[in-house]
């Protein structure tokens, strides 16, 4: 709640002036059965002097009741637009602070719903407050002491009444609040499920799991709905409950007034006003019943958002000034575990790097390339042990130059929609043209390029569906070479390329980029032969380092993983 309303504050004027514009709202819906009230004793008076003041009385509330709903109208969107705008953006400011860690401890699906249905769950709630927190408890109070003075005798009446509606309220209130809280983890799973289903659709239809894939969504939809109506079954016992005894305070009101009407004549006349007293004490209970539903649902989003806000990344980098780091790169004993195993991923990893060397790094599936891969640029952390680069310790430099230094190729090629040029410039913001087809002759994917009609304007749509898997990977390779990086890590980058292409940008990037650190992990031999030198991983360990010459005579890893691939190549 704390957060809630450090947001709030922000908007501190406009929350005032609508709750200054519903505090108008309420005095005219009070006062309004009084002046009917009044004008309804003149009209048995015969007093047309009186009508007449009375009714331009009733027309002058009405507009000011109409201007004061405009007003907060537009004041409580205004602060529940602001509040909602800044606590997502806050929150997508704090998780591009999170570490890959910390984004698989929550799951991307997660994040997304939270940044989005949770977010709109509270401007809903901002929204409704500054409509009714006002309005509620000053017609609630002023109903009730008006109804009083207007019939003293059937005071006994508005308690009954609102003693009924509240045993009703405890009753269905108190079983929403677990539903709501179930709807919400339902509603993360529905949206991974989606997520999933629709970026692997190719894998869905390959393998003909359409059913499966429905039969599984189905299982969390119907569970949904369960819920859904569990909530709506509340309900529909809620509203037909309130109404119910609202209705049979007004009918006993009516009663009893018809057998005071021959010792009390002025009964008659305050009948109407009575009954519009007892209607806003209703509806007011009401408002505050469903306003406390929405809160405690709004409650429960902002523990969820509360918890991206609160959540300390795991990795942090110090404030210390910019440094350039050359390209040696040095591991010094490194241990590396995942979180949640038990047993290390690389384990006593020990070599270090020249500045402009080419090193590859091959390995059975599951041996810690890509781990070891991504311990350089400090995606994550060893749990023992130092990486240096630049002959700085890692964890000692700041941010920027760690990311200035080491540029980073995946295997699986991402990029954003937009375009090509919008891409390229991530990895250098100030790129120009000319950058740009430096870097593309490198990676070979000017030949594609040149051939657009916008060339490096031309757009990259969604999930980059409108380029082949190769054309991303050149792109990729693209983006990372551009800034002409101390250090270029191409984790299995060349995977999608014809042997061809793998070789004119391996040959270009010894050419252009003979002053870099190239590490190319690899699962073929063919890509990383001429490095000057090769790392073997084997279960995490470190088994072998050396060239391919020395590797195939003395390393017996090396040997099976050379032989297998060439018995392949030869068959």
């Amino acid at each position: 709640m704390k957060t809630f309303m450090r947001y709030l504050k922000r908007y501190r004027s406009d929350a005032l002036w609508a709750t200054l514009a519903v505090a108008v709202i309420a005095f005219v819906t009070l006062w309004q059965p009084h002046l009917l009230q009044d004008m309804l004793a003149a009209i048995l008076k015969k007093d047309n002097q009186t009508i007449n003041q009375l009714g331009i009385q009733l027309i002058g509330l009405t507009i000011l009741g109409i201007i004061a709903s405009v007003f907060n109208t537009i004041f409580s969107a205004r602060a529940a637009q602001g509040v909602a705008a800044d606590m997502r953006e806050d929150g997508y400011r704090q998780i591009q602070k999170f570490s890959f860690e910390d984004i698989e401890k929550f799951s991307a699906a997660n994040l997304v719903v939270r940044l989005t249905n949770d977010v709109n769950h509270v401007q809903y709630v901002v929204m409704s407050v500054l409509q009714q927190i006002t309005r509620i408890p000053i017609l609630f109070i002023g109903s009730l002491i008006l109804a009083i003075i207007t019939l003293p005798k059937l005071w006994w009446v508005i308690v009954l009444m609102m003693v009924l509606i509240g045993l009703v309220s405890v009753f269905a209130f108190a079983r929403m609040g677990k539903y709501f809280m179930k709807m919400q983890t339902i509603l993360d799973r529905n949206n991974m499920l989606a997520r999933e289903n629709l970026m692997g659709i190719r894998v869905v239809k390959s393998f003909v799991q359409e059913k499966s894939q429905i039969a599984k969504f189905s299982e969390s939809s119907d569970e949904m709905t369960d819920t859904t109506i569990h909530i709506g079954n509340l309900f529909s016992i809620l509203m037909p409950a309130f109404f119910m005894v609202g209705n049979l305070a007004v009918a006993g009101s009516i009663m009893l007034v018809g057998q005071m009407v021959t010792s009390d004549p002025g009964a008659l006349t305050a009948v109407t006003a009575f009954v519009s007293y007892l209607m806003q004490i209703l509806f007011a209970i009401v408002n505050a019943g469903f306003m406390m539903t929405g809160v405690s649902q709004a409650l429960v989003s902002l523990n969820r958002l509360q918890e991206i806000y609160d959540t300390q990344p795991s990795l942090t980098f110090p404030e210390v000034p910019d440094e350039n780091l050359s390209g040696a790169i040095e591991f010094n004993d490194v241990t590396f575990t995942y979180p949640g195993d038990e047993k290390p991923t690389l384990q006593d990893i020990s070599f270090s790097v020249k500045p402009g060397e080419m090193i590859g790094i091959v390995g059975a599936t599951g041996s810690g390339k890509s781990t070891l891969a991504q311990l350089i640029p400090r995606l994550f952390d060893p749990e023992k042990g130092s990486i240096e680069v630049g002959g700085k310790d890692v964890r000692t430099v700041n941010e920027h130059s760690l990311r200035q230094a080491v540029s980073f190729v995946l295997q699986r090629s991402t990029l954003f929609s937009g375009t090509i040029a919008q891409n390229l410039r991530q990895g250098k913001p100030e790129a120009t043209t000319a950058d740009m087809s430096w870097a593309a002759n490198i990676a070979q994917s000017s030949e594609f390029i040149e051939r657009l009609d916008q060339r490096y304007d031309a757009p990259v749509e969604e999930r980059s569906a409108n380029f082949s898997g190769g054309q991303k990977q050149r792109l990729s390779i693209t983006r990372g070479v551009i800034s002409q990086p101390d250090i270029l890590i191409m984790d299995d980058s060349t995977s999608a390329l014809d042997a061809r292409s793998e070789k004119l940008v391996q040959e270009a990037l010894a050419k252009e980029l003979s002053h870099t650190t190239t590490v190319i992990i690899a699962e073929k031999i063919a890509s990383i032969i001429k490095a000057d030198r090769i790392l073997v991983l084997d279960h995490g360990q470190l088994v072998g380092m050396g060239t391919h010459h020395e590797l195939v005579r003395n390393n017996p890893t090396y040997q099976e993983i050379y032989r297998t691939q060439k018995a392949l190549e030869e068959a």
